[in-house]
């Protein structure tokens, strides 16, 4: 009886799949199974890589929805500021898939969030995207009323899109006990929930964040039915974590938990799809190459060659490469490092919270 290892592509061994490869390439480590091309219609969300992600789709010709476009007049850096020019709408950051969930339940009227709004020296923010609003807004009543507009905005994105391509991010969340409303960032950091001891830490395990991700699937396909998924996870490491644990550990556990999940989905469904940007990036083929001083912020190498992968299965002409980056000083301290960073992050608010020997001081 032959091998059943005999046979097999490449791509199937370590010797030639990796060992012997060109350096920062991995020939056919992405396979689609649907069909993406410049004409489908892309919706873009989740944590803060998926930034880099719609970013460079648009840049290569792909068709980015945004139904939240910036009113003229901003810079490119005042409308990220303000959340424009991120994502398909302007919800900021969804990090975990319960938050996803909850904003497709809200679009179409299924899920009502509690304690939506929050408060910061006299002005109002909206809970479940605070820092779209740098300064809040002067009443409750203009929140709900933006988020009422901004609600529509996302319905028609996810009307509209053949492809939502999410980024998993997170596990750990901060929940309203009372009704299980999940929030990006923790009561204090941004502005104050009037009841805060409400709200408490809880770290989705992988039945939740697998239920939750057939929730939003189930729930799209019945006002949605030729959508597909390209799921990714972020190879940006944990900022900061709640739980007790080293944040090295706590970051492995929530990729590994989010990676495990994006797997079985993509087994057990048809319309999900994932492509490795994780592994292309995180993986240790690479080196730790692809990440700046920090160690946590990706480089515009890392972006260049995860997107040239994405572009090489399609069969898209990427951009040119990035050039290659000086060799970086010694580490600055990582407050200092990470301001500077030019994606819009409110996870990485929570290094203001780090004490001095933290940040490099």
């Amino acid at each position: 009886m032959p091998s059943p290892y005999a046979g097999l592509p490449p791509t199937s061994f370590w010797r030639s799949g990796i060992a012997g490869a060109a350096e920062g390439q991995f020939p056919g480590i992405f396979k689609p199974r649907f069909d993406i091309t410049r004409k489908t219609r892309i919706a873009t969300a989740g944590s803060c890589f998926a930034q880099h992600v719609g970013r460079h789709l648009r840049s290569l010709g792909f068709r980015i929805l945004d139904a939240e476009p910036a009113p003229p007049g901003l810079s490119d850096d005042e409308a990220k500021e303000f959340g424009f020019n991120l994502y398909s709408a302007r919800y900021g950051n969804i990090y975990t898939v319960r938050q996803l969930l909850q904003l497709v339940q809200e679009a179409f009227g299924l899920f009502t969030p509690a304690d939506a709004i929050w408060q910061r020296d006299g002005r109002f923010f909206d809970a479940l995207r605070p820092t779209v609003e740098p300064d809040g807004l002067a009443t409750a009543e203009a929140v709900r009323a933006q988020r009422a507009q901004h609600l529509a905005r996302v319905r028609s994105v996810l009307l509209e899109a053949d492809v939502l391509v999410f980024t998993l991010g997170l596990v750990e969340g901060w929940v309203h006990r009372p009704s299980g409303t999940v929030y990006p960032t923790a009561p204090g950091t941004v502005a104050e929930s009037a009841a805060p001891q409400d709200i408490g830490l809880h770290c989705f395990d992988f039945v939740e964040v697998r239920d939750d991700l057939r929730a939003v699937h189930a729930l799209l396909k019945q006002h949605n039915p030729k959508l597909r998924f390209l799921l990714t996870v972020s190879p940006v490491p944990l900022t900061a974590t709640a739980l007790d644990d080293h944040v090295l550990v706590a970051t492995t556990y929530a990729k590994s938990t989010l990676r495990a999940v994006a797997g079985q989905i993509r087994q057990e469904n048809a319309d999900f799809d994932y492509f490795p940007s994780f592994e292309i990036v995180a993986g240790h083929p690479s080196g730790g190459r692809f990440y700046k001083p920090n160690l946590r912020e990706v480089t515009n190498q890392g972006v260049a060659c995860v997107m040239s992968h994405f572009s090489a299965a399609l069969g898209v002409t990427a951009a040119p490469a990035a050039p290659a980056e000086a060799p970086p000083p010694p580490p600055p301290a990582l407050d200092a490092e990470e301001e500077r960073e030019k994606i819009i992050c409110d996870e990485m608010l929570l290094e203001a919270f780090a004490p001095p020997s933290a940040k490099g001081r």
